[in-house]
């Protein structure tokens, strides 16, 4: 599934491990993912958080998708700064999964972001 995600891969989106139910990713702050404020742009963090969370709620093989998420913003970070996103299963029941993403720089946490995943059919 990471090789087809052109959007993650495009951004320099790095998979550190992958194992049922968790996965922990990495991505150098580049230039373009800077905002007019000279802080990266939320949607980079989101995107970093999203994909990290699509690939613990992935890792068993169902084929699952996005039903719900959100972020909380924390501290802001700069260009070049090294973000590490951790995704930890909360709970799976029936169709549905809650997982909870961590992004820091360092051991500092920057935001924290909160998916429910839902299984599809393959091929959906």
């Amino acid at each position: 599934m990471f090789a087809a995600d052109t959007a993650s891969c495009a951004l320099g989106i790095e998979v550190v491990d992958l194992r049922p139910g968790t996965a922990t990713t990495t991505v150098a702050v580049g230039e373009a993912m800077v905002n007019g404020h000279g802080i990266t742009h939320g949607g980079y963090v989101f995107l970093l958080a999203d994909t990290t969370f699509a690939l613990a709620c992935n890792s068993r093989g169902d084929a699952a998708v996005a039903a719900r998420a959100d972020i909380r913003f924390l501290r802001a970070t700069r260009l070049g700064d090294v973000l590490t996103a951790t995704a930890v299963e909360r709970e799976r029941f029936g169709r549905n999964g809650l997982y909870d993403v961590t992004v820091r720089r360092g051991d500092e946490v920057i935001a924290e972001f909160r998916g429910d995943s839902r299984t599809i059919a393959s091929g959906a």
